[in-house]
């Protein structure tokens, strides 16, 4: 029996992804990453606007600021009328669970302009804890949705730690 690597390899992932996760629950990882990884983007971008570092700049029309729970808005549009109205394939499709978390994180971001109306966006106190709020909240939820397939992918792990050899997850 060869010993399995100590980390699984992408197609260990992949193939855990695939035998562990019903459809749904993949639509549920998916999103949930998506949101995870846009709120994390998102926020080191528009740190980085403000502090005028990097390429990233305000994007803007006719001199109003645009602000990216627009786009969140029109991704959430999208994926809406694909469910309502789309083919039951379109709508399992991984662009769909994709574009509903990137949508959803875009949208919860600016959170706070939405629900005061005004551009608060920097002004409250404590604007990093609720930052890393959102963020643990975003990969205890992506945990909890690919728990069977983190599983999997931990036996070798844990059977290493213990001494033993165990198969690789895709043999």
């Amino acid at each position: 029996m060869q010993k399995a690597p100590a980390f699984p390899r992408p197609d260990d992932v992949q193939t855990a992804f695939r035998e562990e996760l019903p459809p749904l629950r993949r639509a549920a990882v998916l999103s949930w990453l998506a949101f995870t990884i846009t709120f994390g983007a998102v926020r080191a971008i528009t740190y980085s606007i403000r502090d005028d570092r990097g390429p990233f700049h305000d994007v803007s029309a006719d001199g109003m600021h645009l602000h990216h729970y627009l786009w969140g808005i029109g991704l959430l549009a999208g994926v809406g009328g694909i469910a309502v109205r789309g083919e039951d394939r379109t709508r399992r499709h991984p662009a769909v669970a994709l574009g509903y978390g990137s949508g959803l994180a875009l949208i919860v971001d600016e959170f706070a302009l939405l629900l005061d109306l005004r551009d608060v966006y920097w002004l409250r106190q404590g604007r990093v804890s609720v930052d890393l709020g959102i963020g643990v909240v975003g990969l205890g939820g992506s945990a909890l949705a690919a728990g069977p397939m983190l599983r999997r992918l931990a036996r070798p792990l844990v059977a290493e730690v213990r001494g033993r050899r165990y198969p690789s997850p895709t043999r």
